[in-house]
């Protein structure tokens, strides 16, 4: 009796299981570090547009900005109060890497009054900026893209929330209170 070359069903299915229980495996640790991944870049981002918020107010003497747009990295043939090219254009479009950004101007009437002085209107402003900010980043889709919700304000403090939207009562980043 000649033997014949190649494998066997029961071979084959056996080869198949394995990749099956391999992947079982390694899948659940793939997703977990992809999430860890949205969570560091929403953190960063949001200390990117805390800072990029407090360098308007210092350049353009309008306040704090009045929308994410304003800060955005478009080229228009120079930076100006309208598009002040201190972040890049994905981030000010609020979203990025499975997290949106709700960017609220909170409205101040003494900063509106003098915002569009002669030194704003010279600095090519257009649209009075606010006396503080509040910036919120949550998930795209929760359990997927990420699981915590961060927050940060004119204070510059950002703050997480485990499982839900964070607020300016929410824990800082970084304080220990928070699991990694």
């Amino acid at each position: 009796m000649q033997k014949s070359k190649g494998f066997s069903l029961i071979e084959m299915l056996i080869v198949v299981a394995i990749i099956l229980v391999i992947a079982a495996i390694a899948i659940p640790s793939l997703l977990r570090a992809r999430i860890a991944a949205n969570e560091a870049s929403a953190a960063a981002s949001l200390r990117t547009i805390s800072s990029a918020a407090s360098l308007y107010s210092a350049t353009y003497s309008n306040g704090f900005p009045p929308s994410l747009i304003s800060m955005d990295g478009i080229d228009t043939g120079g930076a100006s109060c309208d598009h002040a090219q201190l972040i890049d254009s994905e981030l000010a479009t609020g979203q990025k890497s499975g997290y949106i950004f709700r960017y609220s101007p909170v409205p101040d009437l003494e900063v509106q009054d003098r915002a569009l002085s002669a030194k704003a209107a010279a600095n090519g402003c257009t649209v009075a900026g606010t006396g503080s900010f509040a910036i919120h980043a949550d998930p795209v889709t929760r359990g997927t893209t990420g699981m915590r919700g961060y927050f940060v304000d004119q204070t510059g403090v950002v703050r997480v929330e485990e499982n839900g939207p964070a607020s300016a009562a929410s824990p800082a980043v970084g304080d220990g209170s928070e699991r990694f």
